[in-house]
């Protein structure tokens, strides 16, 4: 099939098909024409990545993962190499959770501090208030 059929079989536009294929996570020949050919078993290939990218992975790890995959949801078989790099991935994932967790709370114990102290403003203090709504 071209990739316009991908496209329409997978919901996913053929900019980001041209894009699994250069990451090396979908395979299509070429025609005669030039044009990429893809076989059947693309569609499922796109639904795994698909799928796979919504768990927070990234193109490389997702190449690394394919192998091990069966079926769309999908399926991964556990060897140990793969439980490591998705047990890796989920630390990262964990480590930038545990960031954002902490910038949210010192920024709501800034608005906590800010309501305590008033609404006036110091006289010297010009605050601009559409270079603070937009931050």
């Amino acid at each position: 099939m071209l990739i316009g059929e991908l496209s329409r079989r997978t919901g996913v536009n053929a900019h980001q098909l041209r894009y699994y294929e250069a990451q090396g996570l979908l395979e299509a020949e070429r025609g005669s024409n030039g044009y990429r050919a893809y076989d059947e078993g693309a569609v499922l290939r796109v639904t795994q990545i698909r799928h796979l990218l919504g768990a927070g992975l990234s193109s490389d790890d997702i190449a690394y993962l394919l192998p091990c995959a069966t079926g769309e949801a999908p399926d991964l078989t556990g060897c140990p190499e793969l439980l490591t790099a998705m047990r890796t991935r989920l630390e990262r994932l964990d480590a930038q959770m545990s960031k954002i967790a902490h910038s949210r709370e010192a920024l709501a114990d800034y608005i906590d501090a800010a309501e305590r102290s008033g609404h006036e403003r110091p006289p010297a203090w010009d605050c601009d208030d559409d270079v603070l709504a937009s931050a």
